[in-house]
Formats: C-alpha cells, structure tokens, sequence
C-alpha cells in the first residue's frame, strides 16, 4: 500500500493507494466517529463492492444507498433519496456517509455529506480510474444543472479516500479510457516527464498491469495533492486542473449528461485548449500532435462531437464557472507540463479555435 497526504491544516487527510483496501477495517474505522454509516452506491457497483464493504464495517449500523447508475441522474431527485434515506433510518450528526462508486456517486454523497445535518463526515471509496485520480480528491462536491455541469455544490473534504485498485477489474475498456484523460492531463499541466512515461506504459496501463496502474494513480494523486494543497477552493492556481473542461464540459451540457462519458469530453476539450495553445505560438504543432497522439492511444475521441457549432460551444461556456465578471477564462498549455489560467486572448484565435476542422486535423496524423 502507498500513502500520500493532501495538507489542509488541521483538514488534512490520507490517500491510501493499493490492492483489497475495501476489506482491511483498519483503514476504514478509525474514520468512523459514531455507530451509524451509510454507504451511498450504484446499480453497478452495489452487486460487485457494496457486500464486501460492509462486511468490512461489521458492528456498524450500516444504511445502503442504492442510486441510479449515470451522469443524468446526478441531480436534485437523486440528491434527495439520499436525504430521504438517512431521515428515515434516523442517521444523526455522528454519521458517516460513504461514497462507494465513480465520480458521481462521489460528487453527490460528497455534496449530500456537506449539506445534512449541516455537514458530518464522509470518506471516498472511488472505484474509478476516474475518480481515483481526479474527483475523489480535493473536495469538490456536487450537481449538475440542465445549463450547466457541477454548477451547484460545495468544497468539502472527505476524511480518507481509500483507492482499492482491484475494483479496476471490472471497469468497463470505455470507463478506463474515460480516466485515463484525467491522468494524461497532470503530464499536459504539470509534470512533462510523466507524459513520457505514459507514452512508454499506455500498452500496460489499458491492459490493467497493476504495478503500471497503482504507479498512475500514485502520480496523478500526488500532483493534485500539491495543486490542492496551495489552493484549496480554486482561487488560482487550481484552475488548472480544469484543462479541457470548459470545453468538455460545453460538450456534455450540449449533447446530454451521460451521452459522453466525462473524460471522452475531457479528451476533445483537451484537443481543442492544445490547438488554441498552439494557433496563440505557446507550443509547437508536433506539440500539439504529441499531446493528440497520446489520447488516441488511451482509445478517448479526439473529435468534437458531429454538428456542435462554435456558437453551441460559446452558448454553453458563458455559464463556466472560470467566467469573472463577464470574461471567459480558459485553461490553456505554455508549453508541456505548464499549464496557465488566462482570459488574455484575441476573441479571433478562439473562434478559429472553435471552427477548426478536427477531423482532418485527426486524419492526417493518421498519414504521418
């Protein structure tokens, strides 16, 4: 097992990292401060992890949970069967709520933690590549709204995240995809030389070698360790963890919530900040092929999404929450492993951004 610590003072908490965590009690309970529980979980994941939980957490007065699986269901309806739950089994302020599942079962638990009773205690068990590496850890809770992704929620941190890495096992080749865009933007944002060991460990990493993943992990944690570290609720520097998601996140609001994955939308929207970092002369076109190249071979689209307009794309990302007073902000790359939060740009580079032909764009590195 590997530990690393995300330093918020006195809310400082472990990220522990390795194989069969989720039946190891001893890195669960000293988290727990009453004798109630409840784990909140999905229609997937429930059948494959939920049992094993809470074996693990035997003598607690255990509450299941059991959402709707999918990004359109992370809303007020879903946020309240949570509620309704935990009022009727009568949980108090010396609960603990448990987020087992991806990045949604985690963003509401996180969220419905937050907000019950005024706030009690929650710990994430992201069994995601996803969420492993990216929305378990930082606090950042929340809900979709039809004009906009996460645009309602809170910063509230967990007391652990727990990653067992064996619930990789049955993540859907799709679902892996997703989470290796999250891991391929810490290389893009903050650590060039990661990039080159992902371009040597890609073949390995879809494979599920688990020595290769736990490494992924470790890094990616470690680096939004240290983002989240210096700025907590994203006043600055933290904003750029959010390379590709204005544009990403314009795509699932356009197309529906779930119709792509996150992380799909995360790869074009990734595409798309590379090109206008390129067309603005911060990196270089093989750059910015580099960059392409590696998202295709973690099998994630490259392509923004067939008959979304540039128009379609600014609609939506007039609601990001990068927005201040007015002036889009967009997270874009200096150069590899710099990433930067700027609304300095000419209004003509991010339309020729908008209209570029990725398709051919695509195509001809395939002829390279």
């Amino acid at each position: 097992m590997r530990t690393l610590q995300v330093d918020l003072g006195e809310r400082s908490y472990p990220i522990h990292i390795g194989e069969g965590l989720l039946a190891q009690p001893e890195l669960i309970v000293p988290y727990i401060a009453g004798r109630q529980v409840a784990i909140v979980t999905n229609e997937t994941v429930a059948p494959l992890y939920l049992g094993r939980l809470t074996q693990t957490l035997a003598g607690y007065g255990v509450t299941p949970i059991v959402l709707p699986d999918g990004e359109a269901y992370k809303n007020w309806e879903t946020l309240q069967r949570i509620f309704d739950s935990l009022l009727a089994e009568r949980h108090d302020r010396r609960t603990t709520i448990i987020a087992l599942g991806g990045g949604v079962i985690g963003d509401m638990a996180g969220f419905a933690a937050a907000c019950y009773q005024r706030g009690v205690d929650f710990l994430q068990v992201p069994t995601t590549l996803l969420s492993q590496v990216d929305s378990s850890v930082g606090g950042k809770t929340g809900i979709n709204h039809p004009l906009g992704k996460n645009m309602v929620g809170a910063f509230y941190q967990p007391k652990a995240v727990i990653i067992d890495t064996s619930t990789l096992s049955t993540l859907p080749a799709r679902e892996l995809s997703a989470g290796l865009a999250e891991v391929i933007k810490y290389g893009l944002i903050c650590d060039e030389p990661f990039l080159g060991w992902l371009e040597d460990n890609m073949s390995a990493l879809r494979a599920l070698d688990s020595a290769v993943l736990t490494e992924a992990i470790e890094r990616s944690c470690a680096a939004k360790a240290r983002v989240v570290g210096v700025d907590e609720r994203e006043s600055g520097l933290r904003a750029i963890l959010n390379l590709g998601h204005t544009f990403g996140h314009a795509i699932e609001t356009h197309q529906g919530y779930g119709v792509w994955l996150h992380g799909e939308a995360v790869a074009a929207g990734t595409v798309m900040a590379l090109e206008m970092s390129a067309r603005l002369g911060w990196i270089s076109v093989e750059e910015r092929n580099r960059g392409i190249r590696l998202l295709q071979r973690a099998g994630l689209p490259v392509v923004p999404p067939v008959g979304m307009t540039p128009d379609d794309f600014l609609e939506h990302m007039a609601v990001d929450k990068k927005v201040l007073d007015g002036r889009l902000r967009l997270v874009l790359v200096r150069r590899l492993g710099d990433a930067v939060v700027t609304s300095d740009f000419p209004q003509e580079i991010l339309q020729a951004t908008l209209s570029a032909d990725y398709r051919t764009l695509v195509a001809k590195l395939g002829d390279e």
